[in-house]
């Protein structure tokens, strides 16, 4: 586990998010107290709960379609220019 200070986190975010996907334990410190910490974002953590999925298939058919295929879309867009 390393640490370090809100100022070197500052500085130098994109080497610590680096640090954090290598596998490293980054936390950062404001006054000498643990406050955050850095880490990649795995599977488990993005589990979807069933109610999203629902509100995601209501919201998805409530849409208007535009009556065009994606192949007949991009044909017209090719055939006006």
């Amino acid at each position: 586990m390393t640490t370090y200070s809100v100022a070197d986190a500052k500085n130098g975010l994109p080497r610590l998010i680096d640090r954090a996907l290598e596998g490293e334990e980054v936390i950062i410190s404001r006054h000498g107290r643990a406050v955050a910490e850095l880490r990649p974002i795995g599977r488990e953590d993005q589990k979807v709960s069933p109610a999203s999925y629902a509100w995601l298939k209501a919201r998805r058919l409530k849409r208007k379609g535009v009556g065009l295929t994606s192949v007949e879309l991009l044909d017209q867009l090719y055939d006006e220019g």
